[in-house]
């Protein structure tokens, strides 16, 4: 245990200002600048629950479609937009962290994603869950790195006691031989694969990531290469580290900032933050009285709603009327949008829960339904699965949510959604099982169909 110590000791005190080399970043050891006090904004009435939506989807760009095509430097814009890319493995249709950048961008190159963590503009780390992070706010996360044992089921303070010479024979693998995948680790202890059965190499590597010690060099075919902190952050060290006050700070002004608006009760899940009601409370107030924070009420909620000082004109915009949603998109469960449960029935009306985890008799619309996005609104999902090697898109379910008028106009907003996403998977065949209501799926079948005629008549 003392050796495995000394060693995560000495890999912190080897780290040396790596952001020289990343000219694009923004230093995250600065302190950060203090917003003046702006002029009274005067809001003759609260925002309208559809002017709500209309500012939390502009600040995750999601409020109207792109007109460019999208280059690699817009992946990177978009993880800053929303602070953080939440990572899941279940790719039936796509992985989640694509498809929740093809949502805001359109088509683009799957690897540009990994090149941006292998270039260094990214890193992987607990955030809201386990994400890639833009690679300047590490410093907002060093302090969870410092005390692993408090990220619950994230670090095994037990293996790491029981375990701590097999941890420290990995780590010396690493710096003897360079980065390594789990699976670089013969399997020794007789046991069977499957999802938490981890092998102890696999243990071991992930305590040495949520300590900091390792972090993801790559990733090739989504696995993941650990390598030594010093070697993926250079120039880093904890010197450099802000003080905590200043880290809540940041991370607070952050999430109000990607979310557009927020309710205090919605702030602390999306960096997943560990902060008291009354120290929040308190930190809002004193953020309002600077300038950095607006406050402003929602038709029907008691609670006041925070803005960020940045999107003023964006709350002047959707307060007068003028964010007109147009974007009809497919999110993924793990989108910013739809990953707080509550926050999407509050502001969306929207009850969803991701069902894959739940027994297949007890699933009502689907093993990974897929939320739909529609002009401003969530109007129903999708359980759909991409048989690539066929061409074959295959929507396994639809359902329109209850209350959602069928009209031509939605039919073909929806179904340009569907044949988009299909045809970025190169599946241009695109059938539909079942759908609620069932004319909503025979007019969308239609729509799909001479839809795709056209553009194969168009090529």
């Amino acid at each position: 245990m003392n050796k495995i110590q000394e060693e995560m000791r000495g890999a912190r005190r080897e780290c040396g200002i790596f952001l020289k080399c990343l000219p694009t970043a923004r230093p995250f050891f600065e302190e950060e600048l203090t917003l003046p006090i702006p002029p009274a904004t005067p809001i003759l009435a609260p925002l309208s629950l559809p002017a709500a939506r209309a500012l939390h989807l502009a600040a995750q760009g999601l409020l109207q479609a792109r007109r460019k095509k999208a280059v690699k430097a817009d992946v990177l814009a978009a993880i800053r937009q929303m602070g953080v890319l939440q990572i899941d493995t279940i790719h039936v249709v796509a992985r989640s962290p694509y498809l929740v950048l093809w949502s805001r961008l359109g088509d683009y190159p799957q690897p540009w994603l990994e090149q941006l963590l292998a270039e260094g503009a990214l890193f992987e780390y607990w955030a809201h869950e386990a994400c890639f992070v833009p690679i300047e706010d590490y410093g907002l996360y060093r302090h969870r790195m410092l005390d692993p044992a408090a990220m619950g089921w994230k670090y095994s303070v037990k293996w790491m006691a029981e375990q701590g010479d097999a941890v420290a024979s990995v780590l010396e693998h690493i710096r003897v031989n360079g980065a390594a995948r789990s699976a670089d680790f013969e399997r020794t202890d007789g046991q069977a694969g499957g999802w938490w059965s981890w092998k102890p190499e696999k243990r071991s590597l992930e305590v040495l990531f949520t300590s900091g010690v390792l972090m993801i060099a790559k990733r090739h075919n989504f696995q993941r290469y650990y390598d030594l902190a010093e070697r993926v952050l250079r120039g880093w060290h904890d010197g450099l580290l802000p003080p905590e006050e200043q880290v809540r700070r940041r991370l607070l002004l952050a999430s109000v900032k990607a979310l557009g608006l927020a309710r205090a009760s919605w702030i602390s899940d999306y960096f997943r933050t560990k902060q008291s009601r009354a120290s929040l409370v308190h930190d809002l107030q004193a953020l309002v009285d600077e300038g950095a924070l607006l406050r402003c009420t929602v038709d029907g909620w008691v609670d006041a709603v925070y803005v960020h000082a940045e999107h003023g004109e964006l709350l002047r915009d959707a307060a007068a009327g003028k964010l007109a949603p147009t974007l009809t998109t497919i999110l993924s469960p793990f989108d910013p949008v739809v990953w707080d449960r509550r926050r999407a029935l509050e502001l969306f009306g929207f009850d969803y829960r991701l069902e894959c985890y739940t027994p297949a008799e007890k699933r009502r619309y689907g093993y990974f339904t897929l939320p739909i996005l529609r002009r401003g609104a969530l109007v129903g999902r999708l359980d759909a699965k991409a048989h690539r090697a066929q061409g074959r898109f295959e929507i396994k379910s639809l359902a329109l949510e209850v209350g959602v008028r069928l009209s031509a106009r939605l039919v073909q907003d929806v179904a340009g959604a569907v044949r988009r996403l299909a045809l970025w998977h190169a599946c241009p065949d695109i059938d539909i099982a079942q759908a609620q209501p069932a004319l909503f799926g025979q007019q969308l079948a239609e729509a799909l169909h001479d839809g795709g005629a056209a553009a194969r008549q168009a090529a």
